[in-house]
């Protein structure tokens, strides 16, 4: 097992990883816990999860809820968050009362949104089921929910008392969202560490290796929890950097639809898109796309083009909605180098638009 400690002040917290989910959970209930009352949220594709941490948590005296919820991004709004209130209330839960999210991305936004906001806030606890859970998400205290008009527009900053990584977890998880999860570990390489990303370019395209996953898993969380302990509320610029490819990534999950692509696909998609802008800029190197993250993406099993039946108009519009974005003006993390990026720069939008129109295609596929 290794521990990844967040320091931040009364909020910080651990990130346990391992493989021994019972000996990691009793770090936070300890046999005898019968005053502790924890509802689990969670959703039908972690069902079966939820119910082994349950089974762990009731077998140390602790109380339980299980609310299980249908799967998919769609689940990210005001109707299913007043459910959970209602979970809530029927629970009886108080302020001693603790969420624990155990699912993906979506359960973890959505759980943790609910625990930041139901009795001006009760503790969380991030039980983490899919890579892209377990390298990003569940780290730092972005929760939130999504608006029709743009993804995550509703949201708070809510540390959990911890997170419990059980590696054994990605063992059911489909190739398809397990290789999901694969864009946020290339984007730690991209934004803060350029010798991970050739690192990660030489790995081969086992992914699932049992050796690869523990370090990519305990890399990345390394990396998320240096940039939210220096800049927790986004205040200074530097956690802005996570949103490297995420404006163009946003805009595309909301054209397309949500659930339509997972996260981690567009975001994929929109790393591209932002190197390619910053091609145009004289920034970033073209052969660094085409030769070296490409490549990667594509040894993933991610996209790396947009769809033909995407709108450049409506993607446009959407990413103005972007919360990074001052009085409309497009704001993006754009790269200088593998390993270097900067935050809040601000991009014409005809150029953007240029890029967008291309579909991401290299100079060598137009014509």
């Amino acid at each position: 097992m290794s521990i990844v400690h967040v320091h931040l002040g009364p909020r910080s917290y651990n990130i346990h990883i391992g493989c021994n989910l019972e000996e990691n959970l009793a770090q936070y209930f300890p046999a005898g816990s019968r005053s502790a009352k924890v509802c689990l949220i969670t959703d039908q594709n972690s069902k079966v999860h939820a119910q082994l941490v349950a089974s762990l948590l009731e077998k140390n005296g602790v109380i339980t809820r299980l609310v299980c919820l249908p799967a998919g991004e769609d689940q990210k709004c005001l109707a299913t968050l007043s459910r959970l209130y209602d979970e809530l209330v029927e629970f009886k839960a108080d302020r001693q009362t603790i969420v624990a999210a155990v699912g993906g991305g979506v359960i973890g936004d959505l759980a943790g949104f609910a625990a930041a906001t139901f009795n001006r806030g009760i503790r969380l606890l991030m039980i983490p089921t899919t890579l892209l859970a377990m390298v990003d998400s569940s780290v730092g205290g972005k929760v939130g929910i999504n608006h029709p008009k743009g993804k995550n527009l509703i949201g708070a900053f809510h540390q959990p008392m911890g997170v419990v990584i059980h590696l054994p977890f990605l063992q059911t998880l489909p190739d398809r969202e397990f290789c999901s999860g694969l864009a946020e570990v290339v984007k730690y390489g991209m934004i803060m560490d350029e010798a991970f990303f050739r690192w990660l370019t030489h790995a081969g395209t086992d992914w699932r290796n049992t050796t690869i996953v523990e370090h990519i898993v305990e890399t990345s969380c390394r990396h998320k929890a240096t940039v939210v302990q220096e800049d927790e509320y986004e205040t200074n610029g530097l956690r802005a950097i996570l949103n490297f490819g995420h404006t163009f990534a946003h805009a595309i999950e909301t054209v397309a639809g949500y659930g339509t692509l997972l996260h981690g696909e567009a975001v994929a998609i929109g790393m591209v898109a932002a190197c390619r802008t910053a091609v145009r800029m004289n920034w970033f190197s073209e052969r660094e796309i085409d030769e070296c993250l490409i490549p990667l993406l594509q040894s993933m099993h991610l996209p790396i083009r947009l769809q033909n039946n995407w709108s450049v108009d409506s993607l446009l519009s959407t990413m103005k909605h972007d919360k990074k974005n001052i009085h409309g003006q497009l704001r993006l993390v754009l790269p200088r180098w593998i390993g270097k990026v900067e935050s809040g720069v601000e991009v014409d939008e005809g150029l953007v638009r240029e890029v967008l129109a291309t579909r991401l295609a290299g100079p060598h596929e137009l014509g």
